[in-house]
């Protein structure tokens, strides 16, 4: 099965993660909430599927474009 991995599109702080490792999710679901510049920014599942693994900790800093979470697909 397909893995896709979704990643943030700015950088900041984790705020809140929203998923654990064999949830089942919905496209467009939100998997996190970064908080950057005082703003909470939600990353979204780009497609359906499970959540294989999460890669970020609440808390935790985070860069543009680094890896949030996997999710098997199809």
């Amino acid at each position: 099965m397909p893995t896709v991995t979704v990643a943030t599109e700015v950088a900041g702080k984790v705020w809140k993660v929203l998923v654990r490792v064999g949830d089942a999710v919905a496209a467009d679901q939100d998997l996190a909430i970064v908080e950057s510049m005082k703003m909470e920014i939600p990353v979204c599942a780009p497609a359906a599927g499970t959540v294989r693994q999460v890669l970020v900790a609440e808390g935790e800093p985070v860069a543009e474009g680094q890896a949030f979470v996997e999710l098997q697909t199809g």
